[in-house]
Order: C-alpha cells, then sequence, then structure tokens
C-alpha cells in the first residue's frame, strides 16, 4: 500500500526569515491524521533566509538529523560543537538527556534549503552526542547511498533507531529498484523533480508511506533527488 502525502497538503510556517514545510504535526501545526510514520516524528522542509536562522534552544530524548540540499548552515551546541554543514554533509545530534544548539545561514546573499528530521530513539535519556559526515554525492547518482542507520560505520551518521536513510539522485530517465524485507516499511521524501514510484506520479516535496510492498521502483520523470527511509 502506498499513501502518498501532497507537498500542497503540508503544514506551513512562514515568517520573514523561515519558510518551513511540515509534513507531520509541528509547533502550531497540528494534524492528527499525521503526527508521524512509524519512528520518522518531523520531516520539515526548511527554506532559510541569509544571516538568519535559529537562535540557542534545547531538544531532549530525539535523534535529529540534518539534510542540506543547498547553501550551507552554521551549527554550535552546548556540547562544543562548531561547525558549517554544507550540500554533502549530512549531520546527526543525539538531544538524549538534553542539547542545547544554534543554528543560522551563514550566507549574506543566498538561502539554504534543508531537511530536519526527528527520528524516536530506541530510549530515552541517552548521552548526548554530534556526527557529521561528507559523503560523495556521485555514489548516489542512479544508486541508493547510505547516509545514516543504526550500527553504520564512518561512511554514513549512525542513529539509536532502527532506521536506515539513503539518498539517491536520478537523472531523467533514470530508474533504480528497492528490494523491501518482510515487515519493513518505507518513507519516501520527494526532495526535488519528478518521477514515478510504482504506479505513482510525485513531484518536489511529496512523501509517500510505504507499508505491505515488497518492491520499490522508482523512475525519473525529470531529473530527480529523493530521500528513502527503510523502518522498521
Amino acid at each position: 500500500m502506498i499513501i502518498i502525502r501532497k507537498a500542497l497538503e503540508r503544514g506551513k510556517t512562514d515568517i520573514d526569515w523561515l519558510q518551513s514545510y511540515h509534513t507531520f504535526s509541528f509547533s502550531n501545526y497540528h494534524d492528527p491524521q499525521n503526527v508521524h510514520f512509524r519512528n520518522i516524528r518531523v520531516i520539515n522542509d526548511d527554506y532559510i533566509a541569509p544571516s538568519k536562522g535559529f537562535p540557542t534552544h534545547p531538544h531532549n530524548d530525539m535523534e535529529i538529523i540534518t539534510f542540506i540540499d543547498k547553501g550551507e548552515l552554521a551549527h554550535t551546541d552546548s556540547l562544543g560543537n562548531g561547525s558549517t554543514i554544507k550540500a554533502g554533509d549530512i549531520q546527526k545530534m543525539t538531544a538524549g538527556s538534553g542539547i542545547l544548539h544554534s543554528e543560522y545561514n551563514p550566507s549574506a546573499t543566498d538561502d539554504v534549503h534543508l531537511y530536519q528530521i526527528w527520528i524516536f530513539p530506541n530510549k530515552k535519556g541517552l548521552t548526548p552526542s554530534y556526527e557529521q559526515v561528507t559523503y560523495d554525492k556521485l555514489q548516489a547518482k542512479n544508486d541508493f547511498l547510505l547516509l545514516a542507520s543504526q550500527g553504520s560505520d564512518k561512511s554514513a551518521v549512525q542513529v539509536n533507531q532502527d532506521v536506515s536513510l539513503y539518498l539517491s539522485i536520478l537523472e531523467k530517465g533514470g530508474d533504480i529498484v528497492y528490494q523491501i524485507k518482510q515487515g519493513r516499511y518505507v518513507w519516501i521524501q520527494v526532495v526535488s523533480g519528478d518521477l514515478r514510484v510504482n504506479e505513482n506520479i510525485v513531484s518536489t516535496g511529496d512523501g509517500l508511506a510505504i507499508s505491505n510492498e515488497s518492491l520499490i521502483t522508482c523512475k525519473a520523470v525529470a531529473d530527480s533527488k529523493i530521500l528513502l527511509f527503510d523502518l522498521g
């Protein structure tokens, strides 16, 4: 079964420096039909204006993944980390027992486009931690590149939950197949482009909740970029 969450059906925060599209209930947006999918709690599609961002604020008991599509994001936290996350980087914070962080767009001229993803951890009160990995985008071309998983090696960030996150960058006309193991679930988030997922045509910002399927075929109608979550 495939259920499509259309981009235009998402919640939205629209203020002078931030446009954020909420796949699931978030902040002042509440949709009882779309609170989470399996262990995915938040998928926010964010555009942050130049020299703007989120001041220092707390989190706890959540695995927080940041995927940069375009631009850069400057990060600081209460663990003493300070870094710039760029397109081609994947960042993960284990908020655990509590962490403070800030994030802003360091560019004076260009927006940053990112996805912020929250995953429920496998237990509460974990020791807070931070990871950032640079990946080779060429490895995602017409293929699935692992960005995050439980117990992954140093080529991907580690999350404290039974979830694997992949990136695929498909050229127009390209296709790719993903085998789903029995009892597993998949969420596909279309970062950009147009593609056919099995018999469904989807576009930028759309999401697909997939259950009781064994095979997913993605064929790009136009150049496309997707995130695929494999979930227990």
